[in-house]
């Protein structure tokens, strides 16, 4: 990880992520998940390039595995946006950077808008 990709916990998970007053990209993932590995890069480059809009996380469902049941997550990776406390987007799986951008594109509008991501659901599935 990097500065800009940071770990978040239990303890920090209501203030750092449902609190926040930006949106937040949290990276539900497990050091043996081999997807995740593939993933990972690309969630650092997501978060350097929009640095200004949207904080990154990362939740390692393994040490956090009562965050993870909260937030129904069954499948890793699982890249969640949250903003106002409220989940706005979800995709599951390995994509390539292009789709992750265009489903983050998706929920930014969302969350400007004010739906949620159950309003205009996402496509589910990956590698």
């Amino acid at each position: 990880m990097n500065e800009i990709v940071r770990a978040v916990g239990a303890r920090e998970w209501d203030e750092d992520v449902l609190g926040s007053e930006f949106p937040v990209l949290v990276d539900f993932w497990a050091d043996w998940c081999g997807p995740c590995r593939l993933v990972g890069p690309i969630i650092e480059q997501i978060a350097n390039e929009r640095a200004d809009e949207m904080k990154v996380f990362k939740l390692d469902v393994d040490e956090n595995p009562e965050v993870a049941a909260e937030h129904g997550i069954r499948s890793i990776p699982a890249l969640v946006l949250f903003s106002g406390g409220v989940e706005r987007r979800r995709v599951v799986g390995a994509f390539p950077k292009p789709r992750l951008e265009a489903e983050l594109d998706k929920a930014m509008a969302s969350a400007r808008a004010g739906s949620s991501w159950e309003e205009d659901a996402p496509d589910e599935g990956g590698v």
